[in-house]
């Protein structure tokens, strides 16, 4: 199986049910042979690395500034501030995937074989899902404290979680990465595959039952081995949802009581309010990107798979960018960066 030039168009799921179709044993992701008829042309590999690797430098070089700034923030006053560390974490967590990105898109294009694999694969595909699981949760835990502490409603629980979740927030950060961490061994340890033109297309299965029962096995599985995806998913559109219509309210308020010209706080709501919008847009764009990637619904030099993968590298770029313009301190941070180098370049 090292010996494949690619990661095959067709992946079979290749179980042995006995008679009773009592199966104890774990579904495995196997990979089989094919002929390398569905490889991508030099170009097209070539135009892939150039999108891909843009989109990782430019997410490095946008995560790298978020993550500078909060850490001197850290180290000149002793503490960091509760949103403070969450865009450390996230900052840094999305380095170190863009990273592992650049370096998997580059060995599965000029090493193939070498990781091709089953053991490097399969550590690079959870290693992967460690990194991308951990940016998700991350993003919604900034996503939810920003709704608590921005958000206006008068229920006993929400006022009790506002007045908690600073001392929350970095226990419910570690313990994402522990959630990531189990979620991302648990699908090294139980890799599945589905055919990618039919998807439950089993011949060796006989009976109708013994069919439906690798159906429910196969589908089972996806959606718990990408539990880590959706639950944050929900988190997210839930916080973003909540505090689009506590800000809605809040305007609506400020203009029954408006005496004439538009009030900067309106003006900055609004501003909110699209922000948030694009962080959702790009959250649901980027999380079924990585739902399709992982479940192996497509080969993987199919046109789907690969603008999966631009997706992928879209997002943390995207989403850090628009972090960057509509946080007051790491816009006037930018704003000081570039100030900064046009001197020097002047000089």
């Amino acid at each position: 199986m090292s010996g494949s030039y690619h990661r095959p168009a067709h992946q079979v799921l290749r179980r042995h049910f006995p008679p009773d179709i009592e199966e104890k044993q774990p579904l495995r992701m196997i990979q089989t042979c094919s002929s390398s008829e569905n490889d991508l042309s030099p170009s097209l590999v070539t135009l892939m690395l150039i999108i891909i690797g843009t989109e990782c430098i430019l997410g490095i070089l946008a995560n790298g500034f978020i993550a500078g700034i909060n850490t001197a923030e850290w180290i000149h006053s002793k503490v960091l501030s509760t949103s403070g560390k969450i865009l450390l974490f996230l900052g840094v967590s999305r380095i170190v995937l863009q990273s592992f990105m650049m370096l998997e898109l580059t060995l599965s294009s000029t090493s193939p074989q070498f990781y091709n694999d089953d053991i490097m694969y399969h550590t690079f595909r959870g290693c992967f899902m460690f990194l991308n699981h951990c940016s998700l949760w991350f993003a919604a835990w900034l996503s939810v404290f920003y709704f608590v502490k921005v958000a206006d409603f008068s229920y006993p629980l929400f006022l009790k979680l506002k007045w908690r979740i600073s001392g929350l927030m970095p226990w419910l950060l570690q313990l994402s990465v522990f959630v990531s961490l189990g979620q991302s061994v648990l699908f090294f340890q139980n890799n599945y595959t589905m055919n990618c033109n039919n998807l439950f297309s089993l011949p060796s299965f006989n009976s109708t039952k013994k069919k439906s029962f690798a159906e429910s096995a196969v589908i089972n599985l996806v959606l718990f081995l990408n539990l880590g995806i959706f639950i944050p998913l929900i988190m997210f559109m839930l916080a973003a949802t909540l505090l689009i219509i506590s800000l809605k309210r809040h305007i609506f308020h400020m203009k029954s009581n408006a005496t004439g010209s538009r009030d900067p706080s309106m003006e900055a709501h609004l501003g909110a309010i699209r922000a948030i919008s694009y962080f959702l847009i790009l959250y649901i764009f980027k999380v079924l990107a990585l739902f399709l990637y992982m479940s192996n619904f497509f080969d993987i030099n199919s046109p789907l798979n690969i603008l999966c993968k631009i997706i992928m590298a879209t997002y943390p770029v995207g989403h850090s960018i628009l972090l960057i313009q509509d946080n007051p301190g790491l816009k006037r941070a930018w704003k000081r960066l570039q100030t900064q180098v046009h001197l020097y370049f002047k000089k």
